[in-house]
């Protein structure tokens, strides 16, 4: 992945970033032809190794059968995004990626897989019973873990990009902030707040 320098984050906080988004673009080749899926995941860290990212996918998916060939794949992890005009700067004339071989995982470690992926996204929900594979039928279960392949990644490579015009005069800055405040997108706010958190010495009201 392209970053340029200004923008390069240390692959321990890309790394952090992704496993607290928990969700990017997994991404193969086959015979030249990338293939891919917008796919929850979940980052656990070995001691003394590399960290490792499990998911899963259909059956059916495409994904499924390269996974058992094993080879190199890539995770793009996004967050939000806002345009940023031109205009609004005050001169005049602004995602991080895992990427390691991958190996599926054995069928009897799938509903562990199944009730990590849930316990790191039903923790952010307001509810005090977060789903559990505990909840179904063993026939159903069954099913389900039929349906799916479960895939480990070990990441051997993390490259991050946090482009919150860091190259920017603090007139820019400030300028910028307030223009995306403006804005009636939440995901303008959110890059607005990360902004002025960068440099909260400055007077943006």
């Amino acid at each position: 992945m392209y970053a340029h320098a200004a923008f390069k984050v240390h692959h321990a906080v890309g790394l952090a970033f992704a496993a607290a988004r928990g969700f990017g673009q997994v991404i193969a080749c086959e015979g030249g032809r990338p293939v891919a899926s917008l796919l929850p995941f979940h980052v656990s860290e070995v001691d003394g190794g590399l960290p490792r990212v499990q998911f899963h996918v259909a059956r059916p998916n495409p994904l499924a059968k390269l996974a058992a060939k094993g080879g190199p794949w890539l995770i793009a992890v996004a967050g939000d995004d806002a345009y940023v005009s031109p205009r609004w700067y005050a001169s005049p004339e602004q995602v991080p990626t895992l990427s390691g071989p991958v190996h599926l995982i054995p069928t009897a470690h799938i509903r562990d897989h199944l009730d990590r992926l849930a316990a790191q996204f039903e923790s952010g929900l307001p509810s005090n019973r977060p789903w559990t594979t505990e909840g179904l039928s063993s026939q159903r279960l069954a099913t389900l873990m039929e349906a799916i392949v479960a895939i480990e990644m070990t990441v051997e490579t993390v490259e991050g990009s946090l482009k919150l015009n860091q190259h920017k005069a603090d007139a820019d800055h400030i300028a910028v902030v307030r223009a995306l405040c403006e804005q009636g997108k939440p995901s303008a706010h959110a890059i607005a707040a990360r902004m002025v958190a960068l440099r909260p010495h400055l007077a943006y009201e």
